[in-house]
């Protein structure tokens, strides 16, 4: 019985540890495959470019479509103009003050 145990334990920790190995060996080592580490130079390449906050490689005309967008959700959304579209809302809940129940017998 004990040994059964045991052995069934074995199996479950060879399992576990080949799970684990096979999701965390493509994570420490490089790209073996060219055409994933070009995708990798890529995205490493956008995320430079796009360290500002700015569109990456944009150019006027789609500037101007965004800024209409913008308008269009902004009038849509009964915007005052002077709020940013692109920024997620702050919600403010303040504490209401609540009457204390009295809890004397009636």
């Amino acid at each position: 019985m004990l040994t059964q145990s045991i052995l069934s334990g074995v199996r479950v920790l060879r399992t576990e540890m080949r799970r684990n190995i096979a999701i965390a060996a493509p994570a420490l080592n490089k790209a073996s495959d060219p055409i994933q580490q070009l995708f990798l130079d890529k995205v490493r390449e956008y995320k430079q470019k796009s360290a500002g906050g700015k569109m990456v490689d944009s150019n006027p005309e789609i500037e101007r479509e965004l800024k209409n967008e913008l308008e269009r959700v902004a009038k849509q959304y009964g915007s005052d103009g002077k709020t940013d579209m692109l920024k997620f809302p702050e919600f403010k809940f303040p504490d209401v003050k609540i009457d204390p129940i009295s809890q004397g017998a009636n």
